[in-house]
């Protein structure tokens, strides 16, 4: 008699993504639904510019939630070692964009962010470069693994690459953008093992950089006369939002009035006040003071949970990723995640200066939810080789090799 087959990797069947992971995406996608209906319906309805119709915002998140639907599956499909290949033309890709864009961008706002594409959509080129940069400096730490450490052939190249991105954005100049860039990268780059002094050293150089590009930008590139001065107004709404209530501080000041009015138990679902022609652009960068408003402090600390719970859950699945890459690739999107809606809900509160960045996943938007979908993608990939190697752990009563990120970093 044939001795029965002992279990191998080839004979564990693949992983099934984290359920838990991918039922909150689609939760806070579905709230994100519901939000840009709520705070853009009325704005819409009474606009020629919207053709009158309540729902325009609402049927283009929609197709964008789609388009990053299939993305997301897509991207979920493949294995995430594949990444490992395919970072590099994405990554090319993303810089030619991001040169393009200081030529034939559309000027908004102070800044040349945005490529017009035909039938009215348009394309944001620094979204593609967050997910770009977190899949080359995942690749690029892995590879060098102890190296990194050194600062001649590990940490300088790394760090060239974070700033010649983020100089490019500079340049657009989108402040927001760069300043999740940077700290995602850092985040990642920590992780990795890098060392303290050389990390601090690179702050330091990259504000003093930063400044610097912000500063020649500056002397070449006019703000729309309809904006006027939009950078000094952000730091003087932070400082005082009382000190030009109809000027500079009033998108602010707008925010902080709506908070204020949710209260406790909040003016209910579609009842807000302020998204009626109050608040500029409450179905974007403020929808969160209109979640506020309308959910008030109960619905507000909730979301909030759901959404810290999210970024927990994603952040255990990619530790116990058995490979390198995985780890610092799962930890660098759902870093990006934390960081941007931090800096979003920091902003709208005034808990640090307004930057004018998207919610993740509840924000209207076209690349930004596109390309956060696509990075959930990756993600979900992640957590099915997770599961796959918790999987094979039991069926062979073998323990697998940890990835080696974590103990880098106590080193």
């Amino acid at each position: 008699m044939p001795k029965p087959a002992q279990a191998t990797p080839k004979t564990i069947k693949k992983g099934a993504p984290d359920f838990q992971l991918l039922v909150l995406t689609f939760v806070l996608i579905g709230f994100g639904i519901l939000m840009v209906f709520s705070a853009s319906s009325s704005l819409a309805l009474t606009s020629a510019s919207y053709n009158n119709d309540a729902l325009y915002f609402t049927k283009r998140h929609i197709m964008y939630a789609i388009i990053g639907t299939i993305a997301m599956f897509f991207a979920m499909k493949a294995h995430y070692s594949k990444y490992k290949k395919w970072f590099a033309p994405f990554f090319l890709i993303t810089l030619v964009l991001l040169l393009a864009v200081l030529v034939v961008g559309v000027h908004l706002n102070g800044a040349r962010s945005w490529i017009r594409l035909p039938g009215g959509a348009s394309l944001q080129p620094a979204e593609f470069a967050k997910l770009a940069v977190i899949l080359y400096l995942s690749a690029l730490i892995a590879k060098k693994g102890d190296r990194l450490r050194d600062l001649r052939t590990g940490y300088i190249p790394v760090m060239l690459i974070v700033g010649l991105v983020a100089g490019l954005i500079m340049l657009q100049p989108d402040l927001g953008s760069c300043m999740i860039l940077v700290a995602t990268a850092g985040l990642i780059i920590y992780v990795g093992g890098a060392s303290m002094k050389h990390i601090m050293a690179s702050v330091m150089l990259l504000v003093l950089g930063a400044a610097i590009v912000f500063g020649i930008s500056s002397l070449f590139t006019k703000d729309e006369p309809a904006s006027g001065n939009y950078r000094a107004d952000r730091i003087e709404a932070y400082l005082n939002p009382f000190a030009d209530p109809t000027g500079g501080t009033y998108n602010m000041l707008q925010s902080l009035i709506a908070i204020g009015e949710g209260g406790v138990t909040g003016a209910g679902f579609g009842k807000s006040i302020q998204k009626l022609h109050y608040l500029p652009n409450p179905y974007n960068d403020f929808i969160f003071a209109i979640i506020a408003e309308e959910f008030g402090l109960i619905g507000t600390v909730l979301f909030l949970l759901v959404y810290a719970y999210f970024i927990w859950r994603g952040i255990i699945i990619a530790l116990r990723c058995p490979d390198i890459f995985g780890t610092l690739a799962g930890v660098g999107i759902m870093g990006l995640f934390a960081i941007q809606a931090f800096i979003n809900i920091g902003g709208v509160t005034k808990t640090i200066p307004l930057t004018g960045v998207p919610l993740p996943f509840i924000s209207y938007g076209g690349t930004s939810l596109v390309i956060m979908m696509l990075s959930m993608g990756i993600m979900l990939s992640i957590s099915r080789e997770t599961n796959r190697a918790l999987a094979e752990k039991q069926e062979t009563g073998n323990g697998y090799t940890r990835r080696q990120s974590v103990s880098m970093r106590m080193k």
